[in-house]
């Protein structure tokens, strides 16, 4: 298992919309994420900041992205959320939620 911590903003005029959209995620997206081997999927808030953490069960994460964006369902929900966010200065060139460093875990 692996786990992944990611970051992205949120524009402050679009929070509630944000709240509002993750109230009712389409069981289709919510399937496909489980298909593609991501659990224990969360995302929290602080200020304009959004803090998303999974743990991912597959062996290939690169290649379960990639299949998670070819689906319909998916991309539909993208097109509703990404108005939303706005990568952090501390994303890399072209990735649109910044992958976390762990530092620490305790289990």
């Amino acid at each position: 298992m692996r786990r992944v911590a990611q970051v992205i903003a949120v524009h402050p005029e679009r929070l509630d919309e944000y709240r509002e959209l993750h109230r009712r995620v389409p069981e289709p997206v919510l399937n496909r994420l489980r298909h593609c081997h991501i659990a224990n999927y969360s995302i929290h808030l602080l200020g304009d900041r959004l803090f998303s953490y999974f743990e991912y069960h597959g062996d290939d994460l690169a290649a379960d992205l990639a299949l998670m964006a070819e689906d319909e369902a998916t991309q539909r929900w993208w097109k509703l959320t990404a108005p939303c966010q706005v990568p952090v200065p501390e994303a890399a060139p072209g990735e649109w939620w910044a992958t976390a460093e762990q530092v620490f875990l305790m289990e």
